[in-house]
């Protein structure tokens, strides 16, 4: 406990994350959970996204109804975060960007951006075969797909299918 004005507060926890991301509680309450098949990600995930391959999907009833898509992920020193239990909060068809810029120096257009992860990491239409900001860049049609399948809440696993094979046994 410390004090704070007088009166007892717990204190907070570290906010630093662990060593190992694999071998955190949410890690190895998704690691009990089954894989939906063709992907690396738990059965309730709504999204899984794979660092590795660069891939991603979206699921439904433990189904896979699109993908595997294409994806671009986070580039040196602007890595997407791995975790198991991002939650969509935000839904923005028409969002320009506040960080990146175009080469005229516009706000960059990020359409269909469905937002998962702090920092403003989202899924949005964007060519995949360049490196983001954080964000999964993908197809407009796979964008689409993802804005209206994803609803506020849903579940977004991003992933490293090898190291989540191995902390599940595999």
């Amino acid at each position: 406990m410390a004090a704070v004005g007088g009166l007892a507060v717990p204190a907070l926890a570290e906010s630093t994350p662990p060593a190992n991301p694999e071998a955190s509680p949410v890690a190895q309450a998704a690691h009990s959970e089954a894989v939906v098949p063709g992907t690396p990600c738990s059965a309730s995930a709504r999204a899984c996204v794979d660092l590795e391959s660069q891939r991603a999907w979206l699921i439904r009833d433990r189904q896979v109804v699109r993908g595997p898509m294409t994806i671009s992920s986070g580039g040196e020193g602007q890595a997407t975060p791995v975790g198991h239990s991002f939650r969509v909060y935000r839904k923005e068809e028409h969002h320009v960007s506040g960080e990146s810029t175009t080469r005229d120096g516009r706000p960059a257009p990020m359409p269909y951006s469905t937002f998962f992860a702090d920092g403003g990491i989202a899924f949005h239409a964007g060519d995949p075969s360049r490196s983001s900001a954080g964000c999964i860049r993908m197809e407009t049609p796979d964008a689409q797909a993802t804005f209206a399948e994803l609803q506020n809440g849903d579940k977004v696993q991003v992933v490293n299918a090898s190291q989540e094979a191995a902390a599940r046994g595999a």
